[in-house]
């Protein structure tokens, strides 16, 4: 079995996983307004707080935000597994992280040294400050992990990709340790006019705190956001050797595409809901199994009704569901590997945080999202739920420890 030994987060409900846990069960979202994007049409954002504690600051003038977050999360988690880098076999530790978009921002500051002809102001760094490898590169670098190092990007559902494909490296025997996660920063001026010109980004601005309604009748759109996840793989054998008591297993995980429109997802969330079957069919679960579903859930008018249908296609009966994003908005790469992280801890807690701002369900979703305050449930499964631009979906099963 595989085990999540370890957790990192550091997102808009706090820094830590027990910080980001508790703000999460409160259901007090976390979107303000935003200074660094006066002038447009969308100018709040969920932030990180205190980000400047993150890492001292000799140490991040060569790192972009979506990374300090990162390897914040990533020592964390580590040390929460109880893992010492000076014990472990260096190529037998993975790191496979989760991006979306890589640092839009970076790039945009050089353009505009740049376009005013001062070239000798760009940063020799800007490149390997941006590109979205870094990630786990620098976590590499941090922590001595020589085995295999890549990102993978599959847009809002990269993190969870990314921990599908470290469960295959130790599954494989290749890992015996994969550190992974998913990181992003889209809280910035070009992925907020474009989303916003894309119509994906709730324009309340006289109520930001509002602003992101996973599942209601007024939904129009999710609030940008930051952070990172990272969860520590490894054979359950290998961490009680330690004397760890894993926070669940993972126990499938399936990917899949709907081919169906570059950006809205399939109406009938056809795609979704095969990943979710075959997710549980590789967990040797049934639809019966499953205590809660820690859904998507951006808060926009397609993709709600898209996974409500996916999740009435799969289960008769559809478990307690909740999404994340009324609390914390939506971090793009990093949500999904936030998601997986949290529906880990609602395994190990068994509580399911509530859906913020949900006073008015959707009559037409005929689920039953928690609203209004954590509920304690008996649940021995979960299930996490991403969907990304490109029709692109991944699906995790957890299980109890």
């Amino acid at each position: 079995m595989i085990a999540v030994s370890g957790l990192g987060l550091v997102t808009p409900a706090g820094i830590g996983a027990d910080a980001t846990w508790r703000r999460l069960l409160t259901g007090s979202p976390t979107a303000t307004r935003d200074p660094d994007l006066d002038g447009l049409p969308v100018d709040f954002s969920c932030r990180i707080p205190d980000y400047d504690t993150l890492v001292p600051p000799r140490g991040r003038w060569r790192l972009d935000r979506f990374t300090v977050a990162a390897l914040a999360a990533a020592r964390e988690a580590v040390a929460d597994a109880r893992l010492d880098p000076g014990d472990w076999q260096p190529e037998r530790v993975g790191v496979v992280t989760g991006t979306g978009t890589g640092s839009m921002e970076r790039y945009l500051a050089e353009f505009e040294h740049l376009r005013a002809g001062r070239l000798t102001l760009m940063s020799p760094m800007a490149i390997t400050r941006s590109i979205s490898n870094m990630v786990p590169a620098e976590i590499a670098l941090a922590l001595g992990a020589r085995g295999p190092n890549f990102t993978v990007s599959t847009a809002c559902a990269s993190g969870a990709t990314a921990i599908s494909v470290a469960r295959d490296l130790i599954r494989s025997g290749t890992c015996d340790i994969v550190i992974t996660g998913g990181s992003e920063s889209v809280r910035s001026r070009i992925p907020a006019a474009c989303f916003h010109r894309m119509g994906a980004l709730s324009t309340r601005r006289d109520d930001p705190a509002g602003a992101c309604r996973p599942f209601h009748a007024e939904r129009d759109g999710f609030v940008l956001s930051e952070g990172a996840a990272v969860l520590i793989l490894e054979r359950d054998l290998h961490a009680r050797a330690r004397g760890v008591q894993p926070y669940a297993y993972l126990a499938g995980g399936a990917s899949t595409c709907d081919s169906h429109h570059y950006a809205a997802p399939h109406p009938d969330g056809d795609g979704l809901a095969s990943a979710m079957t075959a997710a549980l069919r590789e967990a040797g679960l049934g639809p019966g199994d499953v205590g809660h579903v820690n859904a998507h859930g951006t808060g926009t008018r397609l993709n709600d009704a898209a996974e409500h249908r996916a999740l009435r296609q799969v289960f008769t009966d559809p478990p307690p569901v909740t999404s994340l994003k009324g609390t914390i908005g939506h971090a793009v790469g990093a949500s999904a590997a936030i998601e997986a992280a949290c529906t880990a801890l609602s395994l190990r807690h068994q509580v399911i945080p509530p859906t913020a701002n949900l006073d008015t369900q959707d009559p037409d979703i005929d689920l039953d999202v928690v609203a209004g305050q954590a509920r304690a449930a008996r649940m021995s499964s979960a299930v996490s739920s991403s969907s990304a631009f490109g029709g692109q979906n991944t699906v995790l099963v957890f299980h109890q420890a």
